[in-house]
């Protein structure tokens, strides 16, 4: 037995990442088992959906509908959101700049690059994509 006089604690084996499938994407190897973030928020979403949002009315209903919306939105940055980076530091790099700020100060001083628009516009998409799909659809 320990110094502390608590027996020792055995250690757990390693626990294997998920499969992809239909119920979600990989869970990275980390120090969280399963569920991932993801499937959590998930399944957060899917109760309000199915079982709070029929059962309420006025305020409470449109609260409910927000926090859809939002988790929802919480759901797509996790999953698009290391894609989105790494795309949008190799835009900003294209450009020429580390960062969005350097980009801004860039912008208010003038910044005509033939690039730049193109740059934007993806940047807006992918911001879309994450907010709100349908208006990528012009919904």
């Amino acid at each position: 037995m320990p110094q502390n006089g608590m027996p020792p604690t055995p250690s757990a084996p390693p626990t294997p990442s998920a499969p992809s499938g239909p119920s979600g994407p990989s869970t990275p190897p980390g120090p969280h088992d399963v569920p991932s973030a993801a499937r959590l928020v998930a399944a957060v979403r899917d109760f309000l959906e199915s079982d709070v949002l029929p059962a309420v009315e006025g305020r409470v209903r449109f609260h409910t509908r927000v926090a859809v919306n939002v988790l929802g939105m919480v759901e797509r940055e996790l999953d698009l959101g290391p894609e989105q980076a790494a795309a949008h530091a190799a835009r900003l790099g294209g450009l020429g700049f580390g960062s969005d700020a350097e980009l801004a100060a860039a912008v208010r001083e003038g910044l005509d690059h033939p690039a730049l628009v193109a740059a934007l516009t993806e940047a807006v998409r992918d911001k879309l994509a994450v907010a709100n799909p349908a208006y990528l659809d012009g919904g």
